[in-house]
């Protein structure tokens, strides 16, 4: 158990028997009031985020993960296939825990996998991934670097806003917590 001042983002705790990451945090002292810890948190299992107010004495319980370091294999549309690194095991999550992870996974990207009590609980990926662009418009003659750009679609799936100057074929490195394009791989 640890106090709600303690909380800080990207913590996973319990609350109300579910488990929640905390998205952010705001400890708040207003004026002659007690203070209280303002907490913006992802249930895990519904992917809902929420908002709520701890006192400052609150007690949490944080939960205890465990980490290991997968590589994606495959996917064959209902289940995507993750191997352990370290010994070799085979195991298939499905898209409803995954989210949004889904458009980043290409094969043989080491990604760590949280387990809550033996189960899978979420997936962290890399900060960044580098895609294969699948489909775009074709690159304008003497674009230079500038603020336009134009959708292009990777081999994911993912749609993500490029410069003109990028062509189909090309490999391009992308930011996995916002979907930013950052440079070409």
């Amino acid at each position: 158990m640890i106090s709600a001042t303690q909380l800080r983002p990207g913590m996973v705790i319990k609350f109300n028997n579910e488990l929640f990451s905390i998205f952010s945090v705001f400890h708040r002292t207003p004026g002659n009031l007690r203070g209280f810890v303002q907490a913006k948190m992802r249930n895990l299992r519904s992917g809902a985020m929420i908002e709520h107010r701890f006192s400052s004495e609150d007690r949490v319980e944080r939960a205890v993960l465990d980490e290991q370091e997968m590589e994606y294999l495959y996917d064959d549309g209902e289940y995507y296939y993750f191997m352990n690194t370290s010994t070799f095991e085979q195991m298939h999550l499905t898209k409803d825990l995954l989210g949004e992870a889904v458009q980043y996974l290409v094969p043989q990207l080491k990604v760590n996998v949280e387990f809550y009590e033996g189960k899978p609980i979420s997936v962290e990926l890399p900060p960044t991934v580098d895609l294969t662009v699948v489909e775009t418009e074709p690159s304008l003659k003497g674009a230079t670097v500038s603020n336009v750009t134009k959708p292009a679609k990777t081999e994911t799936g993912l749609v993500v806003q490029v410069p003109p100057f990028i062509n189909q074929g090309e490999k391009i490195r992308v930011n996995t917590a916002d979907g930013t394009y950052q440079e070409r791989a």
